[in-house]
């Protein structure tokens, strides 16, 4: 190959990422769209009065009171021009103003999302942890008496339901044994850390309070060992199969053939290979784990994302409902936007097709 070939194709794959990049973002820019006009619809058509909830008894038979409160939450608009004024109003920063609060569904979302934040990415580093060592031996082990095991230990993880599970590990750690502390996120004679992340492990950390971050680990403990035995085995078994055709490749033949050290091949080229799948599996699982921790954090007074999203949805508070559908699309969006990138950066074919 020539040095002008060369130079030719360095410069293609140097203007083919910023390209990339672009149509990556103008695709999530319209996915969010429609998350916003899905959202938006599915709301519009629950059955149910928001307002006449939101009142009480006397308040509801006042007609007066209730033309009130449809004016300013907008009721009384037609549909398109209602979505219209709800667009404009997400540009601007504003998701609305919860009819059972009063309060800006922001405010409360920004109360809230940290907290299912902190839970998932436990999560989701713990299982990963786990799942790489269990699958990566189950798949060097493949037929034998650990893969089997493995594989059983996996199964059992994706079949136990995890309100079942969030129940049987509270009451026997917590209500048995006293190993672990009660529901929240911290017990009730220490103050919240000043906040700077909303993170109360990395908030405690940044003020040097080591008995604040002793204890939020210890009440972050029983949630994310429930979230993490899922995704445990979902990972598990993917990762199983993803090194499973990546031992059976050539350069894994050939690095073999060389005599190199188990663990180099491992850390070198399996799980490098690997790697790909597994990115794209774990994006869905971190996704899977913020939008879907409802229950769980429900059994444990978890007051996330999940517990709003409940209490928002059996009191038909509309605006918040909207905010929670709107901030799960830019969460798996955003996730996904993250895990295209880093396939065009690990695997350079993905940005010249």
């Amino acid at each position: 190959m020539t040095t002008a070939t060369k130079a030719a194709r360095s410069r293609t794959r140097g203007s083919a990422l910023p390209r990339y990049i672009l149509q990556r973002l103008i695709t999530s820019v319209l996915l969010l769209i429609g998350v916003t006009i899905v959202t938006f619809i599915l709301t519009a058509i629950v059955p149910g009065d928001p307002i006449a909830a939101a009142l009480g008894e006397g308040a509801r038979e006042n007609e007066a009171t209730v033309a009130a409160y449809r004016e300013r939450y907008g009721m009384d608009r037609p549909l398109p021009e209602r979505y219209w004024i709800y667009l404009v109003s997400l540009v601007q920063g504003d998701l609305g103003t919860s009819i059972r609060t009063s309060r800006p569904v922001l405010e409360e979302l920004a109360v809230a999302l940290p907290a299912t934040i902190e839970v998932a990415v436990a999560s989701v580093i713990l299982s990963l942890a786990v799942a790489l060592v269990l699958g990566t031996i189950a798949a060097y082990r493949a037929g034998r008496l650990p893969d089997q095991v493995i594989r059983v230990l996996s199964l059992i993880g994706l079949s136990v339901p995890t309100f079942w599970l969030a129940i049987i590990t509270y009451r026997f750690f917590f209500m048995e044994l006293g190993w672990a502390p009660g529901s929240g996120r911290l017990s009730p004679t220490l103050n919240p850390p000043p906040q700077v992340t909303g993170l109360y492990l990395v908030d405690f950390a940044i003020d040097g309070d080591h008995v604040g971050f002793i204890d939020a680990a210890a009440h972050l403990a029983l949630p994310v060992l429930v979230l993490s035995l899922f995704t445990v085995g979902l990972l598990t078994r993917f990762i199983r199969t993803s090194v499973l055709e990546v031992l059976s490749s050539d350069y894994i033949r050939a690095a073999r053939a060389k005599g190199l050290p188990g663990r180099r091949i491992i850390g070198g080229y399996l799980l490098r290979g690997a790697s790909l799948p597994i990115l794209t599996m774990l994006g869905i699982a971190f996704g899977s784990l913020l939008s879907g921790t409802v229950l769980v954090e429900a059994i444990f007074a978890w007051p996330g994302l999940g517990t709003y999203a409940y209490n928002a949805a059996i009191n038909l508070d509309l605006p918040a409902v909207m905010g929670v559908g709107l901030v799960v699309g830019v969460i798996y969006v955003g996730i996904n936007l993250v895990v295209d990138l880093m396939y065009s950066v690990l695997d350079p074919r993905v940005r010249l097709r």
